[in-house]
């Protein structure tokens, strides 16, 4: 496998990287969608890691020796749709990494995670991700596809890789960031250009959601199919929506 290690395309073996591209350490990183290798809203990621680079202690190379990087690595490591991680390491560190992805086209179903994360921890994508990749396993275990995270006061924050759209009373609602929503890209780009508000909403009105997605870069909107075994409404038109202003939105 190819990746460009601190702006040289190299063999991961002759990086520090492991054989999914995660550097050892700590850091934060970027998940981006690739169709016919080329990057989705790829300004808005660079955005949010320029932000939160120093709220993590991480350090972001120049963005000319990035986009360049990025651009060598897409046009050597090829697919019709993948996956771009681009991790920038507390040591000064970055590395991109380009891998096959399949989309997901059955809906989710989803479990409430037995244990509250305070909403502060969910601020940043940082690596390591095992605190995060541990719920899904965990929830996986279970027979279930995902998991909701409460955080400290029993408000819903997100699933544990990715932000949720809910239907309650009527309307489509996404968690707030200081519940511990993390301000994923796609999240905000269903704001910008949905009939979305944003709204706490405590554990016990969990009963009450109708309809409801997993929105992230990679999957865009997945249909929850249920919550803790209960059946929820598909709301197929709401997808197909999110998904055509991904794509209009997706140059960039």
């Amino acid at each position: 496998m190819k990746v460009i290690f601190n702006g040289n395309l190299l063999d991961h073996l002759q990086t520090p990287c492991d054989e999914q591209g995660w550097l050892p350490g700590e850091g934060i990183f970027e998940t981006i969608k690739t169709v016919d290798s080329r990057p989705w809203v790829f300004a808005r990621h660079m955005r949010r890691a320029v932000t939160s680079a120093p709220l993590a202690g991480a350090t972001i190379p120049k963005e000319e020796d990035l986009r360049a990087g990025v651009e060598r690595l897409l046009n050597d490591q090829k697919y019709d749709r993948g996956m771009l991680r681009l991790s920038f390491g507390n040591n000064g560190d970055w590395i991109a990494v380009h891998l096959a992805y399949s989309e997901l086209v059955d809906s989710a179903k989803l479990v409430v995670h037995s244990q509250q994360i305070p909403a502060a921890d969910s601020q940043v994508k940082r690596f390591p991700y095992n605190h995060r990749l541990s719920i899904v396993k965990a929830a996986q275990s279970m027979g279930f596809d995902e998991a909701i995270v409460l955080n400290e006061n029993n408000k819903i924050s997100e699933a544990a890789v990715s932000n949720l759209l809910l239907k309650i009373n009527g309307q489509w609602v996404t968690p707030p960031l200081t519940d511990g929503a993390l301000p994923g890209v796609v999240r905000a780009l269903v704001l910008e250009n949905c009939d979305v508000s944003v709204r706490s909403i405590d554990i016990s009105v969990m009963h009450e959601i109708e309809s409801a997605f997993l929105i992230g870069s990679l999957r865009i909107a997945q249909s929850i199919e249920s919550i803790d075994s209960r059946p929820l409404v598909q709301s197929s038109d709401f997808q197909r929506e999110i998904h055509a202003m991904a794509l209009r939105t997706s140059v960039g």
